[in-house]
Formats: structure tokens, sequence, C-alpha cells
């Protein structure tokens, strides 16, 4: 038989089949007369995939065999075609079946010891539902634990050939390193304060040229602005320090009348009107008397 008449019957029995199928299973489309042999089909497959180059399908071999399959590229706009909307799987549904991808065959307690949670026997029905995972033996230990594993309709359904195809541990924490967020601590006020200003950076808004002007005069000029907070201070000490009394006040060489007289106390310096009123308050007394 021809390649080309070949080509064109794998191609149209490919089509058809609704589930990929083997070389074996193509080869079971021809009788002995036909001649066609298991080499002869790989060679009509492969000349398949390679007429499928820039078209909007492909040519995959899968666990289960040969299929043709919508690109990657053009999905989005042909799964408008459904309206049926795509299943949701949960984070913890996932996690389950990459442990048993991972490290199977595996029993339900080690996959629970593994996450650190329980797991729900919703999630085992789901991924047996989709005939993802089958039980594949029982652990010899206390209680006879089934054994999970997965299956080949799990390696059709994420277009991988065999296990060796999942991608290594390591490139998949690669991929999640750079999606976590790393937010740095505040620095403290003291260092923050102590930090160079960077000229690239923008001014706060409630800045002002005026008050920027102030900042570098206060930096240039430190010795004028202690003088001016020195006079500030001043002002306001004078204005709220107690009257000095005359007690700390040395006594000076005076003359005059005054210079006999004991130094008021004070209170009576405080409040002289008081001691006049006194003095005129005794001269009326002493008037009544005589």
């Amino acid at each position: 038989m021809q390649i080309e008449q070949l080509k064109s019957i794998i191609e149209a029995a490919l089509l058809a089949s609704t589930q990929p199928m083997t070389v074996q299973q193509l080869g079971d489309l021809f009788v002995e007369a036909d001649e066609v042999t298991r080499e002869l089909i790989a060679r009509a497959l492969e000349s398949l995939a390679g007429d499928c180059d820039g078209r909007g399908v492909e040519l995959k071999e899968v666990a289960s065999g040969f299929r043709y399959q919508v690109r990657q590229d053009v999905h989005p706009w042909i799964s408008r075609m459904w309206t049926e909307r795509p299943s949701r799987y949960s984070r913890a549904l996932l996690e389950t079946l990459a442990l048993i991808a991972y490290r199977q065959p595996i029993t339900r307690p080690e996959i629970e010891q593994i996450r650190g949670v329980v797991v729900s026997s919703n999630i085992i029905k789901t991924m047996e539902e989709r005939e993802w995972i089958r039980v594949v033996g029982y652990r010899d230990v206390p209680g006879k634990p089934a054994l999970f594993g997965t299956t080949r309709a799990f390696l059709d359904y994420f277009n991988l050939k065999s296990l060796d195809q999942l991608p290594p541990l390591s490139e998949i924490r690669d991929m999640e390193d750079p999606q976590m967020r790393f937010e740095p601590e505040p620095l403290p006020a003291r260092v923050a304060r102590d930090l160079p200003i960077d000229p690239d950076e923008e001014a706060p808004e409630n800045s002002s040229p005026d008050n920027d002007g102030a900042i570098d005069d206060e930096h240039e000029h430190p010795v004028s602005a202690d003088v001016a907070d020195t006079g500030h201070s001043d002002t306001t000490a004078d204005a709220d320090a107690p009257t000095t009394t005359p007690e700390a006040v040395e006594p000076g060489p005076e003359s005059g009348p005054l210079a006999d007289q004991p130094i008021a106390t004070a209170d009576e310096a405080a409040n002289p009107a008081a001691d006049a009123d006194t003095g005129s308050a005794s001269q009326d007394t002493e008037e009544y008397r005589a």
C-alpha cells in the first residue's frame, strides 16, 4: 500500500475515533494482503504530525495512543463553542492528586501525614469518578489501607505519554518562588531619618520651596539656628519664670531714708498696696481711740 493512501486511512480513523488509538489498534484495520507493517504505520504517523505544522490541530501521542487535538494557542477561541463552563478543582484536590502522581503507590493516611490535614472523602471520590486514580493494592499493615495510583486517563487528561514527562519537583519550586511576594519590614524611624535622601525621589505634596530652603539654611548655618532657638527660649522663659524674691538679691550700698528700713518679705514685695492700706487703717484706729 502506498504511503499516501495509508496516511489518509489513519487520519480518517483517528478523526472518527472518540479515544486515542495505538499503533496496534491502527494495524488491526488492515489485513495481510494490504502489507501494512508497524514500521510503515509509524512512518505514516510521523508524516501526519509534520503535516500539522502551521495548522490549528496537532497529532499528539499520549499514554493511550495517538489523537488529533486543538493546539493550545487557539484553544481560547475554540472553547467558546461549549456553553458548559470547565470544571475548576480545589487546591486540596490538586495537592492530593500531585502526591499520588509523584509518590504512588501511596495510602490515604500517608497523604494526610504529608499535607498535615485530613483528606476529604469527596476528593477521593471525585478523582475516582474522573478515572484519574485507582486502587492498585493494599498496604500490609494493620487496617490494610488502600494504595492509590494514577491511571492512563490521568496521563491523557494532562497530555502526558508517561509519568516520566512530569516536571521535576525542583522545577515546580522554581515556578512558585517568583510568585511569592516579599514585603520588607519598615525601617525604624531613626534609621530612616539617617539614610541619605534620594535626589530622584519626588518631594512630598505638602512641601514647598520655602520650606526646603529653610531646611537647607538650617543645615548650612547651625549657629544661627541655635541663636534663634536661644532667643525664643529666653523670651519664653522670661514670660513663664516666677517673680524673683528680694531674698535672692544681695543688698548693695544704698543711701537715703530707705537704707535703714528692713527688707520686705516676698509677700510684702508682691503686694505693697496691702501694706499701705494697713498703715492707713492703723492711723484711723489711733485717731478713733483719741
